[in-house]
């Protein structure tokens, strides 16, 4: 088999690099599902086609937090926690690219310095190119492709914007937010609809003076919480005090966590969530594929600048402007309305 353009491997060579657990293998496979080039569209679509049957055996773990909360210190801790029961690590840091230039901040490996270098572990930073709520559209990809190369725990760390927190709602089995005692306002930062996602809420820097603050923005964060509808699964969202630093209430933190699947397992929620999130995922593929489909016609290609800059600058409406790109759409395409 004859390798594919611009030096990329044969697809067997993925499929089985990453079935034989080849980090720099699965490294390659997940470029090629990031990239935004038709033909490694296609490329990547083969791979994951013949990789599926290898993948949904991993607990899906989502991680937020607001800035500072320590994000990068507890997944590099609970990460080693947990490959210190023998399971298998891999860390999708969703990274802040900017939306000017599309670059990423690709540090991750150094703010987890003990995990990257475990090799139980396996980290990659996934730039967001500017999709929606800051989490990359090829997010679910290299998820599948990292269960395929047989890693039993994935971490998905979000920026902890607002939206981007709800798209990886969407594609984990336990949902966790990380706050941090505060001498004010216990809800400062947190918003109520990432508080009524939330699975567990972990209180990090738990530790020294800030012990007893951390106790009252549990009891707090309790009551609040008493007030929020029950979730669909029929789990109540617990808390959990502890410092990431100092490796404190992460034992307490994991039971829960087991406590959480084995629950859900029971009660058929685990398996209707991963069906949820499959159709979800289906929908959003054909949305994202529409609008990049529809950018990529010539006529529409051509006139959007313009349209665009028309709509900042007020001399057009913004429906007026999707209609006349839409009538674009559909004369070059040979549809009608």
């Amino acid at each position: 088999m004859t390798p594919s353009p611009k030096g990329r491997l044969p697809i067997d060579t993925y499929v089985q690099g990453i079935l034989d657990q080849n980090k720099v293998i699965l490294s390659k496979a997940i470029t090629v599902s990031e990239s935004t080039l038709l033909s490694d569209r296609h490329l990547s679509r083969e791979i994951l086609k013949k990789l599926l049957p290898h993948t949904g055996n991993s607990f899906r773990i989502g991680i937020t937090g607001i800035p500072g909360v320590g994000k990068s210190t507890f997944i590099d801790t609970f990460g080693e926690f947990l490959t210190k029961q023998s399971l298998r690590v891999a860390v999708l840091a969703i990274d802040p690219s900017s939306t000017y230039s599309q670059g990423s901040i690709l540090g991750d490996k150094t703010r987890m310095h003990r995990l990257a270098r475990n090799p139980m572990a396996y980290v990659r930073p996934s730039p967001t190119a500017g999709s929606l709520g800051g989490v990359s559209r090829r997010t679910r990809e290299a998820l599948l492709l990292c269960e395929a190369a047989g890693y039993e725990m994935i971490l998905i760390e979000t920026v902890g914007v607002g939206q981007s927190e709800v798209a990886v709602h969407h594609m984990v089995d336990a949902f966790l937010l990380l706050a941090i005692p505060h001498t004010g306002d216990e809800l400062q930062g947190i918003k109520r609809g990432i508080m009524e996602m939330a699975d567990i809420i972990f209180m990090n820097k738990a530790e020294n003076e800030l012990l007893a603050s951390a106790r009252k923005s549990k009891a707090q964060l309790s009551q609040a919480l008493r007030l929020y509808p029950p979730k669909e699964s029929g789990w109540k969202t617990k808390l959990v005090i502890g410092s990431a630093l100092h490796q404190l209430g992460i034992d307490q933190l994991w039971d829960r966590l087991c406590e959480l699947k084995a629950r859900s397992q029971k009660n058929g929620y685990w398996n209707n969530n991963r069906q949820q999130q499959a159709l979800t995922w289906m929908l959003d593929h054909i949305r994202s594929e529409l609008e990049s489909r529809f950018l990529e016609k010539d006529l529409v290609a051509r006139r959007f600048p313009l349209l665009k800059q028309g709509v900042l600058d007020q001399e057009i409406s913004p429906i007026q402007a999707a209609e006349e790109l839409l009538a674009l759409w559909q004369s070059e395409s040979g549809t009608t309305p």
